[in-house]
Protein backbone atom coordinates (compact mmCIF):
# COMPACT_ATOMS: atom_id res chain seq x y z
CA UNK A 1 0.00 0.00 0.00
CA UNK A 2 1.22 3.81 -0.36
CA UNK A 3 1.59 6.02 1.76
CA UNK A 4 0.20 9.29 2.47
CA UNK A 5 3.41 11.28 1.40
CA UNK A 6 3.77 8.78 -2.03
CA UNK A 7 -0.26 9.25 -3.12
CA UNK A 8 0.40 13.23 -2.34
CA UNK A 9 3.78 12.57 -4.62
CA UNK A 10 1.58 10.62 -7.34
CA UNK A 11 -1.49 12.87 -7.73
CA UNK A 12 0.53 15.92 -7.44
CA UNK A 13 2.72 14.32 -10.67
CA UNK A 14 -0.04 13.32 -12.71
CA UNK A 15 -2.18 17.24 -11.89
CA UNK A 16 1.52 18.70 -13.41
CA UNK A 17 1.90 16.71 -16.07
CA UNK A 18 -1.93 16.82 -17.29
CA UNK A 19 -2.15 20.97 -16.94
CA UNK A 20 1.25 20.57 -18.93
CA UNK A 21 -0.34 18.39 -21.62
CA UNK A 22 -3.67 20.81 -21.95
CA UNK A 23 -1.81 24.11 -21.65
CA UNK A 24 0.79 23.40 -24.81
CA UNK A 25 -1.29 21.26 -26.84
CA UNK A 26 -2.53 24.76 -28.55
CA UNK A 27 0.55 26.10 -28.75
CA UNK A 28 2.44 22.71 -30.14
CA UNK A 29 -0.67 22.08 -33.01
CA UNK A 30 0.35 25.91 -34.38
CA UNK A 31 4.14 24.92 -34.06
CA UNK A 32 3.67 22.12 -35.81
CA UNK A 33 1.12 23.14 -38.63
CA UNK A 34 4.12 25.96 -39.45
CA UNK A 35 7.09 23.73 -39.34
CA UNK A 36 5.12 21.23 -41.80
CA UNK A 37 3.02 23.49 -43.93
CA UNK A 38 5.06 27.03 -43.99
CA UNK A 39 8.06 27.91 -45.75
CA UNK A 40 10.32 31.10 -44.41
CA UNK A 41 13.53 32.27 -43.61
CA UNK A 42 14.58 30.75 -40.43
CA UNK A 43 12.49 28.00 -40.42
CA UNK A 44 15.21 25.76 -39.54
CA UNK A 45 16.18 27.93 -36.35
CA UNK A 46 12.96 27.81 -35.28
CA UNK A 47 12.87 23.98 -35.83
CA UNK A 48 16.06 23.66 -33.72
CA UNK A 49 14.55 26.27 -31.22
CA UNK A 50 11.84 24.20 -30.81
CA UNK A 51 13.49 20.88 -30.27
CA UNK A 52 16.60 22.21 -27.80
CA UNK A 53 14.99 20.67 -25.01
CA UNK A 54 16.03 17.20 -26.52
CA UNK A 55 19.25 18.01 -26.37
CA UNK A 56 20.10 20.02 -23.52
CA UNK A 57 20.61 19.28 -19.66
CA UNK A 58 17.18 19.71 -18.32
CA UNK A 59 19.27 21.57 -15.41
CA UNK A 60 20.47 24.07 -18.14
CA UNK A 61 16.57 24.23 -18.98
CA UNK A 62 15.83 24.54 -15.11
CA UNK A 63 18.38 27.39 -14.76
CA UNK A 64 17.40 29.39 -17.64
CA UNK A 65 13.53 28.65 -16.15
CA UNK A 66 14.88 30.78 -13.29
CA UNK A 67 16.76 33.51 -14.65
CA UNK A 68 13.98 34.12 -16.80
CA UNK A 69 11.25 33.32 -14.69
CA UNK A 70 11.94 33.58 -11.15
CA UNK A 71 10.94 36.29 -9.03
CA UNK A 72 13.91 38.46 -9.56
CA UNK A 73 13.89 37.41 -13.04
CA UNK A 74 13.62 39.33 -16.73
CA UNK A 75 9.87 38.11 -17.37
CA UNK A 76 9.23 36.88 -13.99
CA UNK A 77 9.63 40.69 -11.92
CA UNK A 78 7.33 42.08 -14.63
CA UNK A 79 4.90 39.34 -13.52
CA UNK A 80 5.13 39.75 -9.97
CA UNK A 81 5.02 43.16 -9.94
CA UNK A 82 1.90 43.55 -12.17
CA UNK A 83 0.07 40.48 -11.27
CA UNK A 84 1.33 39.01 -8.19
CA UNK A 85 1.91 35.83 -9.75
CA UNK A 86 4.96 33.51 -9.53
CA UNK A 87 6.37 30.66 -10.72
CA UNK A 88 9.58 29.76 -9.07
CA UNK A 89 9.13 27.08 -6.44
CA UNK A 90 5.62 26.82 -6.86
CA UNK A 91 3.74 23.90 -8.68
CA UNK A 92 2.88 26.36 -11.29
CA UNK A 93 6.55 26.57 -12.27
CA UNK A 94 6.95 22.64 -12.06
CA UNK A 95 4.17 22.88 -15.26
CA UNK A 96 6.08 25.31 -16.99
CA UNK A 97 9.65 23.03 -16.64
CA UNK A 98 7.89 19.84 -17.59
CA UNK A 99 5.94 21.67 -20.47
CA UNK A 100 9.19 22.84 -21.55
CA UNK A 101 10.69 19.59 -21.77
CA UNK A 102 7.98 17.51 -23.12
CA UNK A 103 7.34 19.88 -25.89
CA UNK A 104 9.65 18.41 -28.44
CA UNK A 105 8.12 15.17 -28.34
CA UNK A 106 4.27 16.53 -29.06
CA UNK A 107 5.27 18.55 -32.16
CA UNK A 108 7.38 16.45 -33.31
CA UNK A 109 4.22 13.50 -33.47
CA UNK A 110 1.64 16.16 -34.64
CA UNK A 111 4.24 17.54 -37.18
CA UNK A 112 4.43 13.58 -39.15
CA UNK A 113 0.66 13.12 -38.71
CA UNK A 114 0.13 16.40 -40.56
CA UNK A 115 2.61 15.99 -43.08
CA UNK A 116 0.94 12.60 -43.79
CA UNK A 117 -1.99 14.04 -44.45
CA UNK A 118 -3.47 14.23 -48.46
CA UNK A 119 -3.01 17.91 -48.98
CA UNK A 120 -5.45 17.22 -52.35
CA UNK A 121 -8.08 16.92 -50.06
CA UNK A 122 -7.38 20.26 -47.80
CA UNK A 123 -7.26 21.95 -52.04
CA UNK A 124 -10.60 20.12 -52.72
CA UNK A 125 -12.59 21.75 -49.68
CA UNK A 126 -10.85 25.09 -50.38
CA UNK A 127 -12.06 25.32 -54.04
CA UNK A 128 -15.92 24.43 -52.72
CA UNK A 129 -15.70 27.74 -50.60
CA UNK A 130 -14.43 26.37 -47.12
CA UNK A 131 -12.49 28.83 -45.59
CA UNK A 132 -8.63 27.96 -43.84
CA UNK A 133 -10.24 27.39 -40.74
CA UNK A 134 -13.01 25.79 -41.17
CA UNK A 135 -10.58 23.51 -43.73
CA UNK A 136 -8.48 22.85 -40.83
CA UNK A 137 -11.05 22.10 -38.38
CA UNK A 138 -13.25 20.06 -40.72
CA UNK A 139 -10.52 17.86 -42.02
CA UNK A 140 -7.21 18.43 -41.16
CA UNK A 141 -7.69 18.02 -37.38
CA UNK A 142 -9.80 14.85 -37.71
CA UNK A 143 -7.37 13.47 -40.16
CA UNK A 144 -4.66 14.38 -37.84
CA UNK A 145 -6.31 13.68 -34.51
CA UNK A 146 -4.25 10.23 -34.02
CA UNK A 147 -1.09 12.02 -34.26
CA UNK A 148 -2.00 14.46 -31.95
CA UNK A 149 -3.01 12.25 -29.07
CA UNK A 150 0.23 10.11 -29.64
CA UNK A 151 1.80 13.49 -28.74
CA UNK A 152 -0.08 14.48 -26.10
CA UNK A 153 -0.06 11.04 -24.76
CA UNK A 154 4.08 11.09 -25.04
CA UNK A 155 4.20 14.74 -23.46
CA UNK A 156 2.57 13.83 -20.46
CA UNK A 157 4.80 10.31 -20.00
CA UNK A 158 7.60 12.93 -20.50
CA UNK A 159 6.38 14.96 -17.83
CA UNK A 160 6.06 12.64 -15.68
CA UNK A 161 9.60 11.84 -15.65
CA UNK A 162 10.93 15.13 -15.38
CA UNK A 163 13.53 15.86 -13.08
CA UNK A 164 16.45 17.79 -13.71
CA UNK A 165 14.34 20.96 -14.51
CA UNK A 166 12.13 21.05 -12.05
CA UNK A 167 14.26 20.50 -9.23
CA UNK A 168 16.36 23.68 -10.15
CA UNK A 169 13.77 25.72 -11.64
CA UNK A 170 10.80 25.15 -8.28
CA UNK A 171 13.04 22.77 -5.93
CA UNK A 172 11.70 19.94 -4.04
CA UNK A 173 8.46 20.88 -2.00
CA UNK A 174 6.74 18.36 -0.66
CA UNK A 175 3.13 18.90 -1.21
CA UNK A 176 4.06 21.89 -4.22
CA UNK A 177 6.72 20.74 -6.36
CA UNK A 178 7.44 17.17 -5.15
CA UNK A 179 6.54 14.95 -8.07
CA UNK A 180 7.45 11.19 -8.37
CA UNK A 181 11.04 11.42 -9.50
CA UNK A 182 11.58 14.22 -6.53
CA UNK A 183 10.30 11.71 -4.14
CA UNK A 184 12.31 9.19 -5.25
CA UNK A 185 15.24 10.80 -5.60
CA UNK A 186 14.57 12.33 -1.32
CA UNK A 187 13.54 8.72 -0.42
CA UNK A 188 16.84 7.24 -2.02
CA UNK A 189 18.28 10.27 0.14
CA UNK A 190 16.65 8.62 2.99
CA UNK A 191 18.01 5.34 5.20
CA UNK A 192 16.11 2.89 5.19
CA UNK A 193 13.60 3.94 2.36
CA UNK A 194 14.64 1.73 -0.29
CA UNK A 195 10.68 0.34 -0.07
CA UNK A 196 9.09 3.59 -0.60
CA UNK A 197 11.83 4.71 -3.28
CA UNK A 198 11.25 0.92 -4.89
CA UNK A 199 7.16 1.61 -5.07
CA UNK A 200 7.21 4.74 -6.89
CA UNK A 201 9.46 2.97 -9.64
CA UNK A 202 7.42 0.39 -10.26
CA UNK A 203 4.35 2.81 -10.48
CA UNK A 204 6.43 5.10 -12.91
CA UNK A 205 7.48 2.07 -15.17
CA UNK A 206 3.78 1.24 -15.36
CA UNK A 207 2.46 4.48 -16.27
CA UNK A 208 5.78 5.07 -18.74
CA UNK A 209 4.63 1.83 -20.49
CA UNK A 210 0.97 1.96 -20.63
CA UNK A 211 2.10 5.30 -22.61
CA UNK A 212 4.41 4.12 -25.40
CA UNK A 213 1.89 1.37 -25.95
CA UNK A 214 -0.65 3.67 -26.20
CA UNK A 215 1.38 5.58 -28.23
CA UNK A 216 2.26 2.80 -30.57
CA UNK A 217 -1.46 1.86 -30.69
CA UNK A 218 -2.52 5.34 -31.79
CA UNK A 219 0.30 5.60 -34.41
CA UNK A 220 -0.77 2.29 -35.71
CA UNK A 221 -4.32 4.00 -36.22
CA UNK A 222 -3.25 6.71 -37.98
CA UNK A 223 -1.13 4.49 -40.66
CA UNK A 224 -4.28 2.62 -41.33
CA UNK A 225 -6.33 6.14 -42.08
CA UNK A 226 -3.60 7.15 -44.43
CA UNK A 227 -3.68 3.56 -46.20
CA UNK A 228 -7.63 4.41 -46.51
CA UNK A 229 -6.98 7.28 -48.16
Amino acid sequence: MLTEYEIEALLLSLKIASVAVVVSLPLGIACAWVLARRQFFGKAVLDGLIHLPLVLPPVVIGYLLLVVLGRQGVVGRALYDWFGLTFSFSWRGAVVAVAVVSFPLMVRSIRLALEGVDRKLEQAARTLGASPLRVFVTITLPLTLPGVLTGAILAFARALGEFGATITFVSNIPGETQTIPLAMYSFIETPGAEDQAARLCVIAIVIALASLIASEWLTRIARRRLEIQ
